[in-house]
């Protein structure tokens, strides 16, 4: 049985593992899923399977409780998407990033917000996180709506410059603790 993370009143978020390949490409392969992340290209079979999920497999094996997880339907079992929180670039693990990645059938059903508000929880709950922070390319609105459903507020504009991704204008939400608490 895959170790589950948690569960939502619709998702449950689990570890992922080495056969869950093949539902990544199959995510990855979506245009528009990708459209804010790769221009729209998808991230070819090799490098999930050799170098991501590989990746996304060794936070299991750390101490701290960060990392990705499988979000599945709870009802029906279908593979929706996926959630991380983990450290950002340079940044410390009391700060975690949180990010998703949902199919376009999980579009506007609300997941997104239920699967980041469960982890936001669980970072400042278990997890000791003083602040998170998520960010998003500029014009994707529909990423910026969910980080401020749950909570997070505008941080900052900056420019994104990273090789076989998008480049433009960015933006960072974040969420302290304090805003957390205050918020119940």
């Amino acid at each position: 049985m895959t170790a589950v993370l948690l569960r939502t009143e619709r998702l449950i978020l689990r570890r992922f593992t080495i056969a869950d390949v093949d539902l990544l490409v199959e995510l990855d392969a979506d245009p528009d899923v990708m459209r804010y992340i790769t221009g729209g290209r998808a991230t070819p079979r090799e490098e999930i399977a050799a170098g991501v999920l590989p990746l996304w497999l060794a936070y299991y094996e750390r101490p701290e409780g960060h990392g990705y997880w499988a979000a599945v339907d709870r009802r029906g079992g279908e593979f929706l998407g996926w959630f991380h929180l983990r450290p950002g670039r340079g940044a410390p693990a009391d700060e975690p990033e949180l990010g998703y990645r949902m199919r376009k059938a999980a579009w506007g059903r609300g997941l997104a917000t239920e699967g980041s508000r469960a982890l936001l929880d669980r970072a400042f709950a278990e997890l000791g996180a003083r602040r998170v922070t998520a960010s998003a390319m500029a014009d994707n609105g529909a990423s910026r709506r969910v980080m401020e459903k749950v909570g997070l507020r505008h941080v900052r504009c900056f420019r994104l410059e990273l090789v076989d991704h998008v480049e433009g204008d960015a933006v960072e939400y974040a969420l302290t603790r304090e805003e957390w608490e205050a918020a119940g």
